[in-house]
């Protein structure tokens, strides 16, 4: 600490859309802050390469910094604060700030779910932490809930819908009836889709931040590879409008599940019935539900991205920081990872659950009894069936059947369906979509 014990001293590294906004809450509320926190937050660095957006806020440019191993240097700094993002760089500086024994906070999910053991490990030999709020849930206090309110409980499922640019895009094909390129086309017009939407769409931001969560709602190290991880890119509107008719909306979700022979870890998109908790989420919205042997089922809310809701949950790591609440559970916690054995990941194949099945077939007798008995060979119950009358005009490209299925093993479903896509009668591959049901409670 600084040898005046009434102040922390703070150092932001990046200077984006969210460094703009934690310094901006630091200089704007600082006084609101301490009244708080009784402590005063002291933002004495801003450290980038380009400070035009950093003047656009007006903040003071007395504070702007290029020299970061300068900023390291000054012993009045207890705190680095990087939002640079990216696992190159930004691991540098996370590493020479540890080196230099200043306390780190950062948003950075996909240096975590890459390198956290190493960092954590780092801090740890360091005596200092790492705060990470920001990296999960944007302004979400997700990490707070999993090492502080549910410390209690045995976690035995968590279901999340953490990326709002997904969220926005199927929100507005359920709604409005757009196409996956229509919507994600707003989405991008809107600023809540990169132009490179990749990260997003294919589902890997999610998995960045399902291994976090993961490793501390089970106090294990997670593997990030063994996440299988599939996104909304190739999401066709027809199985949206068909789920919508069986009274399901669909979402990409980060699944985590304890079962007897291991964790099931997955992002995909999945179909959930209208009455399940997370079904009304929409837009750019996060949320990610949570069930405790104790507590049952508990739900977190509210906005996942964004300059000042994840400046909000950096902002709430640096006064952790400066009360001592964040050093304390750094070291006694036994939930941290690099405390933790390697989890026991299941493969993909492994999961039981319920399926949507569309298939495209000729209009002819014993198609679906064709179909039926692939699936009765695999284990594979149904329990419904919908097609619907076709033009005739669309009947040379076939006819859309679509089934749901009773609880069946994954790996079974896939090899089931490689043999009916084999089948002369079927006229395109076969989609195939999970259906997720309420989680069960011991309550």
């Amino acid at each position: 600490m600084n040898k005046d014990e009434s102040k922390l001293g703070v150092a932001i590294v990046g200077c984006g859309t969210v460094g703009g906004a934690a310094a901006a809450i630091l200089t704007n509320d600082a006084q609101g802050l301490r009244a708080r926190c009784g402590m005063e937050m002291d933002l004495l660095h801003i450290v980038d390469v380009d400070f035009s957006h950093a003047e656009e806020l007006g903040l003071d440019s007395r504070l702007f910094r290029t020299d970061l191993a300068k900023v390291l240097a000054d012993t009045s700094v207890d705190v680095v604060v990087e939002l640079v993002g990216g696992t190159t760089k930004a691991r540098e500086i996370i590493k020479k700030a540890i080196a230099a024994d200043k306390h780190v906070v950062t948003a950075n999910k996909a240096l975590l779910a890459h390198h956290g053991v190493e960092l954590w490990a780092l801090a740890r030999r360091h005596n200092v932490c790492i705060g990470f709020e920001a990296s999960c849930g944007g302004g979400i206090p997700i990490i707070r809930a999993l090492c502080g309110g549910l410390i209690a409980n045995r976690i035995d499922a968590l279901f999340g819908i953490v990326n709002g640019t997904c969220n926005y895009i199927l929100t507005a094909m359920m709604l409005h009836g757009q196409t996956y390129a229509q919507a994600l086309g707003q989405a991008q017009s809107e600023g809540l889709a990169e132009a490179d939407p990749t990260l997003d769409v294919a589902g890997v931001d999610s998995a960045h931040k399902l291994a976090i969560m993961g490793a501390l709602a089970f106090a294990r190290q997670i593997d990030f590879e063994a996440i299988p991880t599939y996104g909304i890119d190739d999401l066709d509107l027809c199985d949206i409008r068909y789920g919508q008719e069986l009274g399901y909306v669909v979402k990409l979700l980060a699944i985590a599940q304890r079962q007897a022979d291991g964790l099931s870890l997955r992002v995909r998109p999945a179909f959930i019935s209208k009455e399940h908790p997370l079904a009304w989420v929409s837009g750019p919205f996060n949320a990610i539900s949570v069930y405790g042997h104790a507590i049952g089922h508990t739900m977190y809310y509210g906005r996942g991205a964004g300059g000042l809701p994840t400046a909000s949950a950096a902002v709430a790591d640096i006064t952790a920081v400066a009360v001592g609440t964040a050093q304390r559970e750094f070291a006694a916690l036994g939930i941290w990872p690099d405390r933790c054995q390697p989890a026991d990941q299941l493969p993909i194949e492994a999961v039981r659950s319920r399926y949507y099945i569309r298939v495209i077939a000729d209009d002819q007798p014993g198609v679906l009894a064709q179909i039926a008995a692939i699936l009765g060979r695999y284990d594979i119950s149904i329990c419904s069936v919908l097609q619907h009358e076709s033009l005739h005009a669309d009947m040379a490209r076939g006819v859309p059947v679509v089934i749901t299925t009773y609880h069946a093993r994954e790996g079974n479903v896939q090899k089931a369906l490689r043999e009916v896509d084999a089948l002369e009668v079927i006229k395109a591959k076969t989609v195939c979509l999970g259906i997720v049901d309420e989680h069960p409670e011991e309550l």
